[in-house]
C-alpha cells in the first residue's frame, strides 16, 4: 500500500471509484500541465524567470518563429533545459503503470516536457496531442517533412547525441544565459530553418495525432473511465461521455468542471496530482507481477 496521505473526500467517492475502475477495461486519461507541476515545472515560466507567461505566449507562434527564430530556439532550449532538469513525478509513474496493466488505456497528453515517457509510460498507450520539445522538424513539413527525436535519458542533462551534426546541435544547444539568441540550424535535407516539434497557437493537431485520436474514441465497446488531470481542455469530456464513460476530475479549475458540467456518477478530486494519482489508480498498480 503507498505512504501517502488519504485525500480529504468522502471515502464512499474514493471508493467507489476505485470499484469502478478495478472492473474498467477502457479508460481515457487526459492530462495537463497540473500532471508536471509537482516535478516543479511551472507553466510557460523557466526556473530562473526570465521568460513572463506574456512573452511564452508570444513566441508560441508561427509568426514568432518567422520574425525571430533565433530568440523562438532560444526560448525552447531552456525549456528543454528546465524539463531535463526535474524528474518525474508518482503521477507519471502511476499513469504509466496503470497503462501497463490495461492495455485498454490510453493517455492523452497536452504536455511537452518529456516526462512521462521518461517514467517508462508505453509509448503506444501514450497520444502527446502538442508533440514535445525534444523533437525538431524542418519548417516546411509539406515539401520536406523531416523530423528527428531525442529524447534524453533518465535525468542526464545533455541530451543523446543524434543521427546528424546539425540536428544534434538544434535539440542539444544549451540557454546561453548571457541572453544572446541561438543560430538557427538548418535542415540537414532541404536547408530550411529547423524549429521545435511541438504545436503552436493557431496551429492544428498532427493528422497522425488526430487519427489516433479518433481511433481512441472509436472503440466498438465505448470508454469506462475518463480521468482528467490538471487540464483546462474540456473539449475532449463530451466525446467520451457520448461513448458512455464516466469522469472523474483531478486537480482541475472550476471553469473546466462548469464547462463539462459534472454529472451523477463524476468524481472531483483537489490536491496534489503527484500524491492522488497513486491512490486513486491503487487498485491496479499496488499488486506487482
Amino acid at each position: 500500500m503507498n505512504n501517502f496521505a488519504r485525500p480529504k473526500h468522502a471515502s464512499s467517492d474514493l471508493l467507489s471509484f476505485q470499484e469502478c475502475l478495478a472492473k474498467a477495461t477502457l479508460v481515457v486519461a487526459l492530462v495537463g500541465a497540473g500532471l508536471s507541476a509537482p516535478s516543479g515545472l511551472s507553466t510557460f515560466n523557466s526556473t530562473n524567470g526570465i521568460w513572463s507567461a506574456h512573452e511564452a505566449a508570444t513566441f508560441a507562434t508561427p509568426e514568432a518563429f518567422a520574425s525571430d527564430p533565433g530568440r523562438v530556439w532560444r526560448f525552447y532550449a531552456q525549456r528543454r533545459q528546465d524539463a531535463l532538469e526535474v524528474q518525474p513525478n508518482a503521477g507519471h509513474f502511476a499513469l504509466a503503470e496503470a497503462s501497463k496493466r490495461n492495455a485498454g488505456w490510453t493517455t492523452l497528453s497536452q504536455n511537452v516536457d518529456g516526462l512521462s515517457e521518461r517514467a517508462g509510460h508505453p509509448s503506444g498507450q501514450l497520444i502527446l496531442l502538442h508533440g514535445t520539445l525534444f523533437d525538431v522538424q524542418c519548417s516546411d513539413p509539406i515539401g520536406c517533412g523531416y523530423s528527428s527525436r531525442h529524447l534524453a535519458n533518465a535525468s542526464t542533462k545533455p541530451l543523446e547525441s543524434g543521427d546528424s551534426a546539425t540536428t544534434n546541435n538544434a535539440i542539444g544547444c544549451q540557454q546561453d544565459r548571457s541572453g544572446k539568441d541561438l543560430e538557427v540550424p538548418g535542415c540537414p535535407q532541404c536547408n530550411l530553418p529547423l524549429r521545435p516539434g511541438v504545436i503552436w497557437y493557431g496551429e492544428k493537431l498532427d493528422a497522425g495525432v488526430l487519427e489516433m485520436v479518433r481511433e481512441c474514441f472509436s472503440r466498438p465497446d465505448g470508454i469506462d473511465i475518463m480521468l482528467v488531470v490538471g487540464t483546462s481542455a474540456a473539449g475532449y469530456i463530451d466525446v467520451a461521455r457520448a461513448r458512455g464513460a464516466r469522469v472523474c476530475f483531478l486537480n482541475v479549475d472550476g471553469n473546466v468542471k462548469r464547462q463539462a458540467g459534472l454529472r451523477d456518477g463524476d468524481w472531483v478530486f483537489e490536491g496534489d496530482a503527484s500524491e492522488l494519482l497513486p491512490i486513486l489508480l491503487e487498485p491496479i498498480i499496488a499488486t506487482r507481477g
